[in-house]
């Protein structure tokens, strides 16, 4: 028995992916059904993988997601509008930022923070509101903010996602963008702030961000990268760095202001360093940035306009 990468399925007749070196059931063996990274090696300007030749073979099954939505009826094959977001969720998490980034505003706007803390911050006094475990993660402090981290999802989620899929992909965004900022509000409880009404309290996808980081760190520590968009530096340096400012914040000196949450960009560089050494054997690591690119049905896969390739 073997389990599918994709699906999490057990099978007693896996198939090996040549090209990304995946184990995977019948209904993700081909490599547009898994979003193999060996599609941007078929020389296909297009980003279309599809040979038209064997007509034998029913895809009505692939067309349709498996698991829950595929019982649920919920079409998630190419084509499809769920189907987009098969490949395309870091796009779709940069979506739902600035979509709540502009509720926020509607919100303020209106004069109510009280209403803005109990939507979107995750607070020391109500830990408990689960839903700002989440809605925080996409809810941001002011411009600056939502930029700098959007432009580190842009840039960096792509690759992660092409290589670890969609599904786990999100997972990681979700969970270690939680954490972190259960971790930070942690803090912030010992610290006293709890006691104090309106005091502290935790937005913004840094921790993601930095997960995401992290995780191109173990798989390729040589990456290159642009410090300011100018400077070529390996991502290892730029992620250490990142690490010892965050440090300095919770055990020392900060140099980043007393408004950064440095434990929970400290907790997120962990999570995404350890998951990381967990799945870099699975497939090839990624060996440079991509811009575009998606999976079935969107930008870059089966019904998209295609992938490109450049430096970061």
């Amino acid at each position: 028995m073997a389990t599918c990468d994709v699906c999490g399925k057990q099978t007693n007749m896996p198939y090996h992916c040549r090209h990304c070196g995946g184990t995977f059931c019948a209904d993700h063996r081909l490599p547009e059904n898994h979003d193999c990274p060996g599609l941007d090696d078929w020389g296909d300007p297009g980003g279309v993988f599809d040979s038209g030749f064997d007509t034998s073979v029913d895809t009505s099954s692939t067309t349709q997601s498996d698991g829950i939505a595929g019982r649920l009826g919920i079409n998630t094959g190419p084509g499809s509008f769920f189907g987009y977001f098969r490949g395309n969720m870091t796009y779709a998490f940069l979506g739902l930022m600035w979509l709540t980034f502009i509720l926020q505003a509607i919100v303020l706007t209106i004069g109510d923070n009280q209403l803005h803390r109990t939507l979107f911050v995750l607070t020391p006094q109500h830990p408990e509101y689960v839903w700002t475990w989440v809605t925080s993660i996409f809810a941001h402090g002011d411009f600056g903010h939502i930029a700098v981290n959007s432009i580190v999802i842009f840039f960096f989620g792509r690759l992660v996602e092409d290589y670890v899929g969609s599904r786990d992909f999100s997972a990681l965004f979700i969970a270690s963008g939680a954490i972190a900022g259960l971790g930070q509000v942690a803090l912030q409880i010992y610290e006293g702030f709890g006691a104090i009404p309106s005091a502290g309290g935790v937005v913004g996808a840094s921790g993601a961000g930095l997960a995401i980081m992290g995780v191109l760190t173990i798989l390729n520590p040589n990456l290159r990268v642009y410090l300011y968009f100018l400077i070529p530096i390996p991502i290892w340096v730029l992620t250490a760095g990142f690490a010892v400012v965050s440090a300095l914040g919770v055990f020392g000196p900060s140099l980043t202001g007393s408004n950064v949450a440095n434990l929970a960009h400290l907790l997120g560089l962990v999570i995404g360093l350890a998951y990381g050494q967990r799945v870099k054997n699975r497939v090839r690591a990624p060996q440079q940035l991509q811009f575009g690119g998606g999976g079935p049905g969107g930008p870059g896969g089966p019904g998209g306009p295609g992938r490109r390739r450049g430096p970061f």
